[in-house]
């Protein structure tokens, strides 16, 4: 949790006791307890401890994940370098955003990811994916090491399914819970932030290096399968079109979703009804046919003397 980080980060750097940080911090050694077991930090006591700790604007978990001050900064390096790859093999025609990282949670979110897989974060970084620790730029030597190593090769296969699935999100979902503020305060608010791990969960991986990823899969799933319900069904009770099934983006392979995508943001589907759209239209047509047709039969004076014969119409 981010402030039991921030508290073992502070000790560590002052190497000190609790009791000791305490009384540096101005308060009980009771509630730097509290702050170990998850309880909220203020503000102001955020800013004194990532002082202490020297970890300046950075993420506190991720740090204890990487082992060390000096394993993150690795880390970050190396994620970014593959960030940066997959982004720019994206083929979709949407920018995915999140592997910018404006936001600063891409290395987390990625080791997230990884610890929730069951994926063991090693306590020294990987000597041969040190990227410019020979003050070069990448060679073909590094990506081999990259594509043979299975920390580095992973988190490049889950950034090039990110790719895919969050070109398919923003072609046919983002619009439909951007444009519904009931939405944005139901479950189907988090369809966005997890969609790292909706990608992990596409990637083959072994499962002596994952232990976890099949209950991890299968949770990833169920929870997406929820959430794009919550939309299918706002969106029919609005009267959205639906121009693709969303919930390809569950059970699609990131492949397919990379190409349904690609596909339309180069106006291919422009023309292309969905089936839930289809369905719509023919269902409003019949309405109108049940209302227009008993006037029909009245002005004809046939009202009392029609009668159906739905013989033809059944299956036998």
């Amino acid at each position: 949790m981010y402030s039991e980080a921030l508290v073992q980060l502070s000790l560590e750097a002052l190497g000190c006791t609790q009791k000791e940080l305490a009384l540096r911090l101005g308060v009980s050694a009771t509630q730097i307890s509290k702050w170990k077991k998850g309880e909220h930090l203020s503000f102001e006591m955020e800013e004194k401890l990532r002082e202490i700790s020297g970890i300046k604007d950075r993420n506190p978990e991720f740090i204890l994940w990487s082992g060390s001050r000096e394993n993150a900064a690795k880390w970050e390096r190396l994620i970014h370098c593959l960030a940066e790859m997959a982004h720019s093999n994206d083929e979709t025609g949407y920018n995915t955003d999140p592997l910018m990282d404006d936001s600063g949670l891409l290395c987390w979110s990625t080791f997230d990811v990884l610890r929730e897989m069951g994926v063991k974060i090693p306590n020294e970084f990987p000597a041969e994916l040190d990227i410019n620790r020979d003050g070069e730029d990448e060679s073909d030597d590094f990506w081999d090491e990259v594509h043979s190593n299975q920390y580095s090769s992973v988190i490049y296969n889950v950034f090039k399914a990110f790719t895919d699935v969050y070109g398919f999100y923003v072609a046919y979902v983002a619009d439909l819970i951007n444009d519904d503020m009931e939405l944005f305060d139901s479950p189907a608010e988090n369809i966005e932030p997890c969609l790292m791990s909706l990608a992990a969960s596409k990637i083959e991986v072994a499962s002596e290096f994952a232990p976890k990823f099949r209950a991890f899969k299968y949770k990833t799933e169920r929870d997406y399968e929820g959430w794009l319900g919550l939309v299918k069904e706002r969106a029919f009770r609005v009267g959205a079109p639906l121009r693709a099934e969303l919930l390809d983006l569950v059970h699609g392979s990131h492949d397919g979703l990379g190409h349904v995508a690609e596909a339309e943001s180069l106006g291919f589907n422009a023309s292309r009804i969905h089936p839930d759209v289809y369905m719509n239209e023919l269902l409003v047509g019949m309405r109108v046919i049940h209302q227009v047709l008993p006037v029909i039969m009245k002005k004809l004076g046939i009202e009392d003397e029609f009668q159906l014969d739905d013989e033809g119409l059944r299956i036998h």
